[in-house]
């Protein structure tokens, strides 16, 4: 039997941090190797400072803020490791700068959903986006997240809309029309929407609709709970442990694409 990967997990008082270090504890091809948090945060049990963390962890898995994960990827690469799963969203352009540039030292996973269903999501948003003409099928992506989450669109929505962006041969920040408010005028040919929802305790719902002048087409996933987002990052993080340094992404884990160790890969 294989040595077990060492895993630390960032962000240990927040939900997810809990939640991945119990699905951690609970494999046999994994151990929990250190949890830490921020310095500003009062210590609990069985809660250690970063860097004896980083030095204890063949991989670290972080979901806490795009401000977080990139200062975080800038000191692993500075160490030479570990290597990185980033799960966290609400990254800024210089903040996704950062991570690329520390992915050619280290090998990071970056994914916005690390759901099976939601990648699967991708694949046909992508397909269907190909498929059905930008003059006749606008696009609409709809999704809702529990009160507590502090971006907008989530991760998962932009992940999609580069799917259908993708599927359409254009750049999303050209096509993307995030807010509507006021008198907007009609809809542009070839616009992807997004409409956002906050409020409860929704985990995470998210949806696709391509809408002609006769017709729908729906394509959705529903979130029931966040363990199966954990369950997906230390999959990744399993998996990540023998790769070289690159930027990856949840299709690679899963083989639907090609493995990147090219750093701009993505």
């Amino acid at each position: 039997m294989s040595t077990p990967i060492r895993i630390a997990v960032a962000g240990a008082h927040g939900r997810m941090g809990q939640v991945v270090a119990a699905i951690v504890e609970a494999r046999a091809d994994a151990t929990l190797a250190a949890r830490f948090d921020r310095p500003d945060i009062p210590p609990a049990a069985g809660v250690v400072a970063q860097d004896e963390a980083l030095s204890a962890a063949d991989v670290v898995i972080d979901f806490t803020t795009g401000a977080s994960s990139a200062v975080l990827a800038l000191h692993c690469a500075e160490l030479g490791g570990p290597a990185l799963v980033i799960g966290s969203t609400g990254f800024t352009a210089a903040e996704e700068r950062v991570v690329r540039a520390a992915a050619r030292r280290i090998p990071i996973v970056k994914s916005g959903n690390f759901s099976l269903g939601v990648n699967m999501l991708m694949g046909l948003v992508r397909q269907a986006a190909a498929a059905l003409p930008a003059d006749q099928y606008d696009i609409e992506i709809f999704e809702a997240h529990h009160r507590r989450k502090i971006d907008a669109p989530s991760g998962t929505a932009l992940m999609l809309g580069e799917a259908a962006a993708t599927g359409r041969g254009v750049e999303l920040f050209k096509a993307q029309v995030k807010a509507r408010d006021g008198v907007t005028g009609p809809r542009g040919e070839g616009q992807i929407g997004f409409s956002v929802m906050r409020g409860g305790g929704v985990v995470g719902e998210h949806s696709v609709s391509f809408l002609a002048d006769d017709e729908v087409l729906t394509l959705s996933h529903s979130a029931q709970d966040r363990g199966l987002f954990a369950r997906g990052a230390v999959q990744a993080a399993v998996w990540l442990a023998a790769r070289p340094p690159g930027l990856y992404d949840m299709q690679d884990v899963l083989g639907f694409g090609a493995a990147a160790t090219d750093p701009d890969y993505g």
